[in-house]
């Protein structure tokens, strides 16, 4: 893989949200060169912000994507109260802020000295990690069952192309621990309409207290959805694969730098050959893990 390409990056910009409560802040990261670039939009864990997951943020965007990271409403930093009103549906406020992103690109632009007109506005991924996964399947198509049993409204989002599924749940009905059941119904997901072609990443060590099943549980985007074109599992890999969520992060129980060196780099190869048709990226990417590796595995469907 080429050297990186030297990255600017620009933080707490500001969208106007009437209704959310407070305007969106967003980070972007962005190549200090090349046109027509391609967009990551990405949805943080629960609690972070957008200046997490600088080891994502900083290779895709040394690599040619802009990068563009809101602050969600369950963010730390912005201490929304449990009898907040937003907080049973934060998992609707996620969405609609992954969508505002895409429908003011060209103020995103503007705010970033040097990017505008610079970007690919027709080629654009949608990434997410954890919570921020489940916000992510949402827009690729998933879509959450009620308690009568039916499912809930079609909130995807076309103009995201691909996706990355970093950690997200799978599927929801009786897989959901009773805790999950009770607490976070958004859970209970559908993931059989989520059509948007989709790299689902998976750690074998991944022990959720939101389901009854092991780690395979983090697989069933890859498995139950027509989107799931690939799956690269982990071995040894826990819920924040190895460190994706920052340099040094103390919330990293599997800290391995082996580990989040395969995540940039398939998830930067699928999505460069998914937004752009015969690019070899992800071929070669899988190519190199078909040598003896003890650090991932990919099948593809």
């Amino acid at each position: 893989m080429s050297a990186p390409i030297p990255v600017v990056s620009v933080r707490s910009i500001v969208l106007s949200a009437p209704g959310r409560g407070e305007d969106l802040q967003l980070r972007v990261s962005a190549p200090v060169e090349g046109h027509d670039l391609p967009i990551i939009v990405f949805s943080h864990g629960h609690g972070s912000s957008m200046d997490g997951y600088a080891p994502l943020a900083e290779f895709w965007a040394g690599r040619g994507f802009v990068v563009i990271q809101p602050t969600h409403l369950d963010s730390r930093r912005v201490g929304l109260l449990a009898d907040d009103p937003r907080a049973p549906v934060i998992w609707r406020y996620r969405v609609e802020d992954m969508k505002r992103v895409l429908d003011n690109l060209d103020l995103v632009e503007s705010a970033v000295p040097g990017l505008a007109g610079r970007l690919d506005h027709t080629r654009v991924a949608a990434a997410g990690h954890s919570f921020g996964g489940q916000t992510t399947q949402l827009l690729l198509g998933a879509r959450i069952v009620g308690p009568d049993g039916e499912a809930r409204e079609d909130m995807s989002d076309q103009r995201f192309k691909a996706g990355v599924l970093l950690a997200a749940g799978g599927q929801g009905g009786n897989n959901l621990s009773a805790f999950a059941a009770e607490h976070l119904p958004y859970l209970n997901m559908d993931l059989a309409t989520m059509t948007t072609p989709t790299l689902v990443v998976a750690g074998t060590n991944d022990r959720s207290p939101l389901t009854v099943r092991g780690p395979d549980w983090f697989a069933d985007p890859y498995f139950l959805s027509p989107g799931g074109r690939a799956l690269l599992t982990l071995p040894g890999g826990e819920h924040l694969l190895g460190g994706i969520s920052g340099y040094e992060a103390k919330e990293t129980t599997d800290e391995s730098p082996e580990r989040v060196a395969i995540v940039q780099q398939m998830t930067w190869a699928f999505l460069r050959s998914r937004l752009y048709a015969g690019d070899p990226a992800w071929v070669a990417a899988c190519s190199v893990l078909d040598e003896p590796n003890a650090w991932g595995r990919v099948e593809c469907k």
